[in-house]
């Protein structure tokens, strides 16, 4: 089908094709067809029949996969591919055209109501996992919708507030992520925030939307608002936004029309929107034409249960009577306990919530795989209030003193968190440490598993379990997953995403989140997870990518080669245990000496070896020297600095275990002398000593340097050179200072 020139259209009809026709579709005008949009990202949330004004009506069944925030753990790119093919399958099923997500904003800080919605703390993981959605559900013919664009970290007023944000950490953390999927996956489409990014409303915001995501990234597709974020339309089409969301009745259709006629918004700019409205219908009308697998719910709900084994994180499993908890004995009986073993937490609340195709509960899964073992259950809690807690204790410590060993699920009820608010507090309910306390008191050989979006305080459990398993959460195939590891039919390889702290206070946004009056200051700067807790040397609960394994593994041998592309490294990893397993190797960089300041180390790159016991494999990883630079505000962009650089090949960032350093070649940056340039700055200019010698005498310090009492050489240093012409005695004028900046300027030309 050959879809309408978008020249060829009116200015009216150019301004209905940026606003919705309903809550999920667009107008169809003339040939451009119709398009559907509908929730994501870790499943298709396609709203059957006619969709309410408030998109909360039922929706059809659909896979629910791991949610970001288990996804995260898995720190496998590939297997965030094969989510986003499958999402691309039932997308096209069920009618879709562009499914929104990836969500890929930074974990700033554990209480923000929306983390189960984004992958990590650190941005060269979130981008890397979620380009790999993106390539994975585009390559169906489906469009992706990376969000929320941009520094939306909070829930708390976050149809309001500003992020106020420097540039070095705005471009360091906050944009990274999304710079990357966007120039390595092309998404369709990307999706603006609610929020104020520094004083001016995303959805209107030309800096963000026109300067830095088209001019400086490329980005060709269309910025669509997220829903109800559009204050002012025109300003936002002036802006970069090509798609208001959701439908209007067409009342800011008009307005649009009616500032292109009073001259107030640039035609041209309305024609461009329009013509990336139409582009992205091209796109969708080529999907649709695109063969895919027909939606198999079973199959899908197979590697959902494959993909949420590799999310779970074995934070801990110390040895009882000389024998690790975990796994689990076949054959043996078995005590679980806790709500969520029969009703298991396994996604977040709010607009991502999936009407899953089926949900494995965790006990059914266990007994299923118990191989005869008696498995008894016991709620010992719940989650609404009802019951008598002390009656639902005694009977899981009776359960679990008759058993050889008891697994308690512990964690956090939809109504604790979700999208919409942030939590005031990172503790686990003090019904379930009670519970724990009085199961371990009988039964040492006791294992945890948590079931949460956001991160836990976890040292009361680490203190009483001797094993804990972090499921996060885990999508409707979680309960078959948890059974797997348990019983280590998989042996567990997920990594921590994301700080554990030791307590709430410690945590970098403590005392700036959510924010107030309108304002949410990141005064932590570039000091986000790790590189907070590494820069101030403080201790944590479990630290950014930890994670156990049922085997162990060496590291040995690590070596790097450096080009003008970046820095090559490889180290040798050997399964040194009886099983076979999957290590997750990751490489951190740091830069000692730094003229600028910067975290201890930052994650750069990493890679899987999956070995037989005993085997050896050389992991190689590629650090693109992008990846290398920091942003420089006095030149505006980013710089690499030249010098020597360590690489560390790490189990953890607490858990190094090779470090080799290697010599990088930096970027030259030149800046333009002015009367504000410091003595210091003009004087590191080769020239500037002859040139500014010949046009006023520099004062020279007294013989023994202490006439003052000061270091005569640095206070002169940091003077501006401007302010010396006071004490030139009129001898020196403005003018002549300033035609030897321009000589020594031209220098550097």
């Amino acid at each position: 089908m050959t879809i309408h020139d978008p020249a060829a259209l009116t200015a009216s009809e150019q301004a209905a094709l940026g606003s919705g026709a309903d809550f999920w579709s667009t107008k169809q005008i003339g040939d451009v067809p119709s398009l559907i949009l509908t929730d994501g990202p870790h499943g298709v949330r396609r709203q059957a029949g006619a969709s309410d004004h408030l998109g909360i009506a039922g929706s059809e069944p659909a896979t629910c996969f791991p949610p970001a925030v288990g996804l995260g753990q898995s720190w496998d790119a590939s297997l965030t591919e094969q989510v986003g093919a499958a999402l691309g399958v039932e997308s096209r099923a069920l009618g879709v055209d562009v499914l929104l997500g990836p969500g890929i904003n930074i974990k700033r800080d554990p209480r923000c109501g929306r983390n189960f919605e984004y992958y990590s703390e650190d941005p060269y993981l979130s981008g890397r996992l979620a380009a790999s959605w993106v390539q994975g559900l585009q390559g169906a013919g489906v469009g992706a919708s990376l969000k929320h664009f941009a520094a939306n970290n909070t829930e708390h007023d976050r149809m309001r507030s500003s992020s106020d944000i420097a540039p070095r950490p705005l471009r360091e953390i906050y944009l990274r992520a999304f710079q990357h999927v966007v120039q390595q996956a092309q998404p369709w489409t990307v999706m603006c925030s609610y929020n104020r990014v520094n004083g001016t409303y995303a959805s209107e915001n030309h800096w963000l939307l026109t300067k830095v995501l088209r001019d400086e990234w490329g980005f060709d597709g269309v910025v669509v608002s997220d829903w109800g974020a559009v204050q002012d339309r025109v300003k936002a089409v002036a802006a970069g936004l090509d798609l208001e969301m959701p439908g209007s009745g067409g009342g800011t259709d008009q307005q649009v029309v009616e500032a292109v006629d009073a001259g107030e918004l640039d035609a041209g700019v309305l024609a461009q929107a329009a013509g990336r409205m139409v582009a992205l219908a091209a796109k969708a009308e080529a999907g649709r034409a695109v063969r895919v697998p027909a939606f198999d719910a079973d199959a899908h709900h197979a590697l959902a249960r494959q993909v949420a084994a590799r999310c779970v994180v074995l934070l801990k499993n110390d040895p009882v009577d000389e024998q690790a908890v975990l796994p689990l004995r076949v054959g043996s009986p078995v005590a679980v306990i806790g709500e969520f073993a029969q009703t298991p937490r396994y996604q977040g609340g709010g607009s991502s919530h999936v009407n899953p195709t089926r949900v494995d509960t965790p006990v059914d899964e266990i007994r299923a795989l118990a191989d005869g073992g008696v498995v008894t259950y016991a709620a010992g809690f719940t989650t609404d209030g009802s019951g008598d807690p002390a009656a639902l204790r005694e009977e899981a410590v009776r359960s679990a003193a008759a058993a050889d060993a008891a697994v308690v699920f512990l964690g956090l009820a939809a109504h604790q968190e979700s999208e919409g608010f942030d939590r005031e507090h990172i503790e686990l309910p003090a019904e379930q440490l009670e519970l724990l306390t009085d199961v371990v008191r009988v039964q040492p050989r006791t294992a945890v598993v948590l079931s949460h979006g956001g991160v836990l305080r976890l040292a009361p459990v680490a203190e009483l379990a001797p094993a804990v398993l972090d499921g996060a959460l885990l999508g409707q195939a979680g309960g078959g997953a948890l059974a797997d590891v348990l019983f280590g039919r998989v042996n567990p390889s997920a990594r921590l995403a994301e700080t554990v702290p030791v307590r709430l206070q410690d945590t970098p946004a403590y005392l700036d989140f959510p924010g107030e009056h309108g304002h949410v200051a990141y005064g932590e700067g570039l000091f986000v997870g790790y590189r907070w807790y590494d820069a101030r040397d403080m201790a944590v609960g479990f630290p950014f990518g930890h994670g156990l394994s049922y085997t162990s593994f060496a590291y040995s041998g690590l070596e790097v080669a450096v080009d003008a592309e970046g820095i090559t490294a490889s180290v040798t990893v050997t399964n040194t245990g009886e099983r076979a397993g999957r290590e997750v190797v990751q490489f951190y960089v740091a830069k000692p000496g730094s003229s600028v300041a910067r975290p201890p180390q930052e994650l750069k790159g990493h890679a899987v070896a999956e070995l037989a016991p005993g085997r050896s494999a050389r992991v190689t990883v590629f650090l693109d020297r992008a990846d290398l630079a920091y942003w420089d505000i006095r030149g505006d962009r980013w710089v690499v600095e030249g010098g020597t650089y360590e690489v560390r090949a790490a189990a953890s960032s607490r858990d190094i275990r090779e470090t080799t350093t290697v010599e990088v070649a930096g970027d030259e940056l030149v800046l333009p002398l002015t009367v504000n340039s410091t003595l210091g700055e003009v004087m590191a200019t080769p020239g500037a000593a002859e040139v500014l010698g010949a046009l006023m005498p520099m004062p020279q310090a007294a013989a023994d340097n202490d006439a003052l009492g000061i270091d005569m050489a640095k206070m002169m240093a940091s003077i501006p050179v401007g302010r010396l012409l006071s004490f030139a005695g009129g001898a020196v004028t403005r003018d002549d200072l300033d035609k030897a900046l321009t000589q020594l300027n031209a220098s550097q030309a």
